[in-house]
């Protein structure tokens, strides 16, 4: 997507706008999942497939575009740069996220089907606990790929050089 750019700022300008609407989509998976568990906080007799479909979806792209957009691109973005340490940070990151991925695998395969989803209803609560603390620490651990991979290289804000700060 990004490899045709011509300079670096429309290729970084690229990266931070994919970054930007991978986090919107983030907080859109989010609002799913909080409905979600309220609505099995409140009767979990009545949560619907289409409900579990409809957050596995978001969930799943979520993490989708994770490792095959915006993982890459910021790779991209470390060598680019020659940010040795950047891409070793990148890839102890990288193998801790695959833990989560895992668990994500799973709670889609247990409510990929009505037979499944009506079989597995009664563990859908415990299922959002672990899905909650999974996805706490995968945010904080992309978060941290963000913040090393892009933000250091990004070219400091006005406000950051109007108080001497610059990104590193």
């Amino acid at each position: 997507m990004l490899e045709d750019c011509q300079t670096a700022l429309e290729r970084w300008g690229g990266v931070h706008r994919l970054i930007d609407r991978w986090l919107e989509e983030r907080r859109v998976m989010l609002n799913s999942f909080v409905a979600l568990r309220k609505d099995c906080d409140d009767a979990l007799e009545s949560v619907e497939k289409s409900q579990i479909d409809g957050f596995s979806e978001l969930l799943m792209d979520y993490i989708s575009a994770g490792h095959f957009e915006i993982y890459p691109q910021l790779r991209e973005e470390a060598k680019a740069f020659s940010d040795d340490e950047a891409l070793t940070i990148a890839d102890q990151l990288l193998e801790r996220l695959e833990m989560s991925t895992e668990l994500v695998l799973s709670f889609d395969a247990d409510y990929a089907t009505p037979d499944r989803c009506e079989y597995y209803l009664c563990r859908l609560p415990a299922w959002l606990d672990r899905l909650a603390k999974g996805l706490e620490s995968r945010f904080d651990l992309e978060d941290q790929l963000i913040g090393r991979l892009h933000a250091a290289h990004s070219p400091p804000t006005e406000v950051q050089r109007s108080i001497g700060m610059t990104s590193s």
